[in-house]
């Protein structure tokens, strides 16, 4: 894409958890290593695609807690939603507050869940609508599982996958009772504490023991909760140790009450955390805690609605829209650096997805020129790790929201939005 000329161009319940679970889930997945599932096709083997990223999902859970105070100058918010604190030890954003969520396993595609899933097409889930002319659905759900070696759609096993590293990372595990899709299971029904901490340490060490706690159960994993939000590709540039990025379907799922037995492993996971999205970027802007721009500009989302229950309605109302694929684009300027977004101006007509181009978007100028210079806007604009804001004036697609334009110092760009 030729950059406009004031910037450069791009250069180039049992009483007993099982022993084992090896061998209980025979189908072809997602990503992330083999956890024993035995049979199951490696992903790189699946999908060739998948040389520059890992799929993955995510879960952004909100749970309601009515009459809480605010700490928050847009009043109150009857809801509070799950982050995570990353271990400092993790290979990729270490210390951070996040959604919980992970890899997808080849487990988590296993045909084995069509026994425990309604047999009507997507298992019972919605079809979502086709995109718009001149869009695409994103590649992560718009893939032929089947032509890969998996009988199970992407849209059931990545809602499969969050439910799973939900459990794994807090202990939450959200199931509904039969084949679903039914009311959620009542938390009377489920193991006792430490029954369901052993099964949990070894959904950990073996993804397939998900499965066969659920069977165990007479239970199904409770993806008809799950509404497909955003899907968001790790930027060329942010990968972590090893070069690893992702790309991460977002879900949200919407609780009266906060789950039982909520928990942190003390491995991936070191805290956790329950925040309204207002007192989550006040903590974010005071230095609290530290969450990455993709979760900054969610929770900027999620502030147009102060209420669970308009926060229910939309996303179940738009759920069979879709959503579409964002990768940020990095422009380093003089004084910050601005994550480009699909619809803004400076957006790349042609990115650099693989980082095989080695583009590097720069300019001497600063932050603020260019906003004030601009005048479509799409970006996350960075000065520092706990110091971002989010600038949008263009319209959201698949019937989607523009996040509320919060920023973490007095800069004011606005004349133009």
């Amino acid at each position: 894409m030729p950059l406009p000329a004031r910037l450069p161009r791009p250069s180039p319940g049992p009483a007993r958890p099982p022993r084992a679970c090896s061998g209980s889930s025979g189908g072809a997945g997602g990503g992330g290593p083999d956890r024993g599932c035995a049979g199951a096709l490696r992903l790189a083997e699946m999908n060739p695609r998948l040389r520059h990223w890992r799929e993955a999902a995510t879960l952004l859970l909100a749970a309601g807690t009515p009459g809480r105070p605010p700490r928050s100058p847009l009043g109150p918010f009857d809801y509070e939603l799950l982050l995570l604190r990353r271990s400092s030890r993790s290979g990729f954003m270490p210390g951070a507050h996040v959604f919980p969520g992970g890899l997808a396993e080849p487990a988590d595609f296993s045909t084995e869940w069509l026994g425990l899933l309604p047999a009507s097409p997507l298992c019972g889930l919605g079809a979502v609508k086709p995109p718009p002319p001149g869009d695409s659905r994103s590649p992560l759900f718009a893939t032929d599982r089947e032509s890969l070696g998996s009988q199970l759609p992407g849209e059931v096993a990545f809602r499969i996958c969050a439910l799973r590293e939900t459990f794994e990372e807090a202990g939450i595990l959200l199931l509904v009772p039969g084949r679903g899709p039914a009311p959620p299971l009542p938390a009377e029904r489920l193991p006792p504490a430490a029954e369901l901490g052993a099964w949990r340490r070894r959904v950990q060490e073996d993804a397939s023991c998900f499965l066969r706690l659920c069977r165990h159960l007479g239970c199904a994993p409770n993806i008809w909760a799950l509404h497909e939000w955003s899907n968001w590709l790790t930027p060329v540039g942010r990968a972590g140790r090893g070069g690893r990025r992702y790309d991460t379907a977002f879900y949200l799922c919407c609780l009266e009450e906060r789950p039982p037995h909520v928990s942190h492993d003390d491995q991936e996971v070191t805290a956790v955390l329950w925040s309204s999205p207002p007192e989550a970027i006040e903590r974010f802007k005071s230095h609290e805690i530290w969450f990455p721009p993709p979760q900054f500009y969610e929770f900027c989302r999620l502030c147009n609605f102060p209420s669970l229950g308009e926060l229910r309605k939309f996303s179940s109302e738009r759920a069979l829209e879709g959503c579409e694929r964002w990768m940020p684009v990095m422009l380093s300027a003089a004084d910050g650096f601005i994550q480009l977004l699909p619809g803004d101006e400076l957006y790349p007509e042609d990115p650099d997805y693989t980082g095989e181009k080695k583009m590097i978007m720069s300019t001497d100028k600063k932050v603020e020129d260019l906003m004030k210079e601009g005048g479509i806007f799409h970006r996350i604009v960075i000065k520092n790790t706990n110091n971002l804001a989010v600038y949008v004036n263009i319209q959201a697609k698949y019937k989607h929201i523009n996040p509320l334009m919060l920023k973490c110092d007095n800069s004011d760009y606005n004349s133009r939005l």
